[in-house]
C-alpha cells in the first residue's frame, strides 16, 4: 500500500567476518514489503571478509532483497563518514541503523516505524538485548550496566521530555531530521550522541521504546570491552566540549532540560 513508507537500512561494518552472515540473515527476514525496503551494507572492511560479504549480499539480492554493497576509497570519518556517504543515495524516508553484532527480530519495523506518524518525531530508539549475557562475568557486568542505562536513564529522561540519545544502533531516524540537524559529523568519537543533541536543539522529538528489544552480542573479550568503554567515555568528553555551551544558550529549552542534558554529556 502507498501509505507504507520507504525505509533504508544502513549496516555499517568493519572486518566483521564472524557476524556478518547472521546480521544479513536477520535483516533479510524483516517482515516488511520488499518493494518498500533497501539495504545498504556500508563496508569499510580492510580484510578478506569483503569477499564473503559480497557473496552473501549477492545471495540475498538473488532472493529479491534490494541490497547494495557500498565500499569507499578510504575510511574518512569512520562510521560517521560511512553513514553520511550512504545517506547521499538513500531513498528511504526513514533510516534504520544496525551495527554488525545486532540481530533485529522480524517485526522490528512494525514496532518502530509507526511512531513517525507524529511528524515531530525524529528518532525512535529501541532497547538493546544481550544474546550472550551469561557467557562470563564480563558480559554479565556489561549487560547490567547497559540495562541500567536503558531502563533507568533513557526511560526517565524520555518520560520527562529531557534529552536522550540515539545509541548508535537499533534505532531509526527520519531522514529529514538528520539533514536538518546538520548531518553526521566525525569530529567526536560518538557521532550518535553529537547528532542526537543537534537534532534535539532543533526541537525534534526522540522516542525510546523500552518494550522493543533488539538482541545484540556483547564484547566477550576484555580488550574489546575496554576499547568500547574508552570510545564512549572519550566521545562523551568531546561532546561536552562541543555541545554544552550550545545547550546552555538555547532559548527554546527549559532550564531543567538544559541541566539534565549537560549532566548526560
Amino acid at each position: 500500500p502507498s501509505e507504507i513508507p520507504f525505509v533504508t537500512i544502513q549496516l555499517p561494518i568493519f572486518n566483521e567476518k564472524y557476524v556478518v552472515e547472521r546480521l544479513l540473515h536477520s535483516v533479510a527476514a524483516l517482515d516488511y514489503p520488499k518493494e518498500k525496503l533497501e539495504v545498504q551494507v556500508l563496508d569499510d572492511s580492510t580484510d578478506d571478509s569483503v569477499i564473503e560479504t559480497a557473496r552473501l549480499i549477492n545471495k540475498h539480492a538473488l532472493s529479491g532483497l534490494n541490497i547494495k554493497h557500498i565500499r569507499r576509497e578510504n575510511r574518512v570519518g569512520f562510521k560517521a563518514g560511512a553513514l553520511k556517504e550512504g545517506l547521499i543515495d538513500a531513498k528511504g524516508e526513514f533510516i534504520v541503523i544496525f551495527d554488525a553484532d545486532f540481530v533485529p527480530k522480524p517485526n522490528w519495523l512494525q514496532e518502530t516505524i509507526p511512531y513517525f506518524k507524529n511528524e515531530k518525531v525524529g528518532v525512535v530508539q529501541t532497547r538493546w538485548g544481550h544474546i550472550n549475557r551469561n557467557f562470563s562475568i564480563l558480559t554479565k557486568i556489561q549487560a547490567f550496566a547497559l540495562d541500567a542505562h536503558f531502563t533507568l536513564e533513557q526511560v526517565g529522561r524520555n518520560s520527562k521530555n529531557h534529552f536522550i540519545n540515539f545509541n548508535g544502533t537499533a534505532g531509526a531516524w527520519r531522514k529529514s531530521c538528520i539533514i536538518d540537524a546538520g548531518n553526521w559529523e566525525s569530529d567526536t568519537l560518538t557521532e550518535d550522541l553529537d547528532l542526537s543533541y543537534r537534532a534535539q536543539l532543533k526541537k525534534w522529538q526522540f522516542v525510546y521504546l523500552e518494550d522493543v528489544e533488539t538482541p545484540a552480542e556483547l564484547p566477550a573479550v576484555l580488550s574489546a570491552a575496554r576499547s568500547q568503554q574508552f570510545r564512549w567515555n572519550k566521545g562523551g568528553a568531546e561532546n561536552f566540549r562541543k555541545m554544552s555551551a550550545k545547550v546552555m544558550i538555547a532559548n527554546n529549552i527549559q532550564t531543567k532540560t538544559k541541566f539534565h542534558g549537560i549532566l548526560h554529556l
